[in-house]
């Protein structure tokens, strides 16, 4: 086998990320996604594509904060394992699949063979997410009425609530955070993103029953690539009144509202509450994500 090539990419030759199958249906996934070309790396043998790798962030990011695309051709594991290793960001690994993934045989090899080379590379499994798109022929989800929404000025105010509810999580995002530096942590890295998100603080809004007890918080948002859910929340002492939901629909209509033509949303396979309130709110699962982080020491 001939000697594995990696090459840094630039705006002259970004066309070499293009000469490379697209098995998993990334390209798709990824039209509203900008890339900058000197963050995509490919590599190469005997001139052909062989894996290829984009790592993303925001526009004002320095650096990147995950890799958004990574494929890898049959047999070449290790030259998929090379490309992540060649870079000095070691950030979390994400792995769009179609959600039938599991059930077709040739993307399930399409996939382990990026899963062999992610751990190859020092990787391992985070967490494997639903990914949903909610879109207007769905209709909208009916607003149950029973909470009252307020913006509210104050991160403080959010950061509390978010300490409050990451008390007792589900998201193995939040969990990991907890492990690394407790509570603290978990809420400051959630509010470090809505406000990293490009739409309006003033979005952000606080939800209270009719006794005027918080409830929870929902953050309706804008990414990159356009409306999404940006976060639910319910504090513990409110949880089992299913307003987990209530949240999801006005997060939903806020953002249809604001001219959105799509929402996003995620969550974690094993967030069961929530996914269930995501089926109820109409969003149909498109994908699934897989996380991967590098490895932690033992």
């Amino acid at each position: 086998m001939t000697d594995l090539v990696i090459r840094t990419l630039s705006a002259s030759d970004a066309h070499l990320f293009d000469a490379h199958p697209d098995p998993l249906g990334a390209r798709e996934g990824h039209v509203r996604t900008k890339f900058r070309p000197e963050w995509k790396r490919v590599a190469l043998r005997d001139g052909e594509v062989v894996a290829r790798g984009a790592w993303w962030g925001g526009p004002d990011d320095s650096e990147p904060i995950n890799i958004n695309w990574f494929d890898v051709a049959e047999g070449e594991e290790e030259a998929g394992a090379e490309l992540l290793r060649s870079v000095p960001w070691r950030v979390e690994l994400e792995i769009n699949l179609p959600g039938d993934w599991r059930d077709q045989p040739a993307l399930k090899a399409a996939a382990d063979a990026r899963f062999s080379a992610a751990r190859a590379a020092g990787y391992e499994l985070l967490v494997e997410r639903f990914l949903y798109r909610w879109t207007p022929d769905l209709g909208l989800p009916a607003r149950p009425g029973r909470l009252t929404f307020s913006a509210e000025p104050d991160d403080e105010v959010f950061l509390d609530a978010l300490r409050r509810i990451h008390s007792v999580t589900l998201d193995a995002h939040s969990l990991r955070a907890k492990e690394e530096g407790g509570i603290d942590k978990a809420a400051q890295e959630e509010l470090d993103f809505f406000h990293w998100c490009p739409s309006p603080r003033e979005w952000w809004q606080l939800a209270h029953t009719p006794e005027g007890d918080l409830a929870g918080i929902h953050i309706p948002a804008h990414n990159p690539s356009g409306p999404t859910v940006g976060f639910i929340g319910v504090v513990p002492e409110q949880r089992g009144h299913g307003y987990a939901y209530d949240l999801l629909a006005e997060c939903t209509n806020f953002l249809v509202e604001q001219g959105a033509e799509f929402v996003t949303g995620a969550t974690d396979l094993g967030n069961f509450p929530m996914a269930a309130n995501f089926t109820k709110a109409g969003f149909p699962v498109v994908k699934e994500r897989i996380n991967f982080q590098v490895k932690t020491s033992a």
